[in-house]
């Protein structure tokens, strides 16, 4: 709606201004994308928090003291979503043309049913990263990259609102949500896991703890920069990518001996890399 030769802004609240929602909330503050009005968590004090955090906002104490918002973000734990939606449709803030979305990767927009049955557009919009700490994501937010998906009305208002904030938006498919997310499990999650596991086969080695992270971070920067530069397939180095299957034995033996779970993981691996490792072959000219 123009306001003196400009468009007017939407106005934001946040239920469940958590870390996702406390760093984008600031930055559509910083950015003037949105006008937040409203934080609605479990306790007063996380959300007075969360509002000194992003610079903006009142703390509301129940659904019924929330203002009615043009975007309503639920950014509670993903358990939360759905209660957290219904709780807001039965409040009676909604009408046609309010937008409700959510930021969890693993589930859909169909968590927020009771938001479209009040004929509000819904969506799920998620930021490919970590979130551990939303001073340095907010920090360094352009150029992330978000997965969205839900109706177009929503999707018409969040699209920009993502842009105007240096986002990269991406096109999931709804039923494919779950599989979307897994890969980004993979990418961080079990990153870390196995960043665990290897310290502390160096530890078991005789290698002390703080050593041994300094002994895989150059193995993971370097082998993670040459798998983005060239290709996994083409990155792959190791015994399994030359052949040297006695060595791959040995170590699976020794890995047994100390920890058969850890043995277990090994071998899992060994046979995804035998795969890799013929692509590599294939692959060569």
């Amino acid at each position: 709606m123009p306001d003196g030769g400009q468009r007017r802004r939407h106005t934001l609240s946040i239920i469940g201004c958590g870390k996702v929602g406390q760093t984008l909330g600031r930055l559509w503050h910083e950015r003037r994308t949105f006008v937040l009005l409203d934080i609605l968590n479990r306790s007063a004090a996380s959300a007075q928090q969360a509002c000194a955090f992003i610079g903006a906002g009142n703390v509301a104490a129940s659904y019924a003291d929330l203002r009615s918002a043009d975007v309503y973000l639920i950014g509670a734990g993903d358990d939360q979503i759905a209660a957290c939606c219904k709780a807001l449709a039965a409040s009676g803030k909604l009408q046609p043309g309010s937008i409700v979305f959510h930021c969890s990767g693993a589930l859909s927009s169909l968590e927020l049913a009771a938001a479209t049955a009040q004929g509000a557009a819904v969506a799920s919009v998620h930021p490919i990263r970590s979130f551990a700490d939303p001073h340095q994501v907010a920090a360094h937010f352009d150029g992330t990259w978000c997965g969205s998906e839900g109706d177009a009305a929503a999707l018409a208002v969040l699209g920009p609102a993502f842009s105007a904030i240096g986002a990269q938006s991406l096109a999931i498919r709804r039923e494919q949500k779950t599989l979307y997310h897994a890969a980004a499990v993979f990418a961080s999650n079990y990153q870390v896991t196995l960043i665990d596991v290897a310290q502390q086969a160096y530890v078991a080695a005789g290698i002390a703890p703080e050593l041994a992270l300094k002994l895989i971070e150059p193995l993971l920067s370097e082998s993670a920069a040459n798998a983005f530069r060239l290709g996994p397939a083409a990155a792959l180095t190791g015994p399994i990518a030359r052949g040297d299957l006695a060595t791959v034995a040995r170590q699976y033996q020794a890995l047994q001996q100390w920890q058969p779970q850890t043995a277990a993981l090994y071998q899992q691996f060994a046979a995804l890399t035998a795969d890799l490792a013929l692509r590599k072959k294939n692959s060569k000219p």
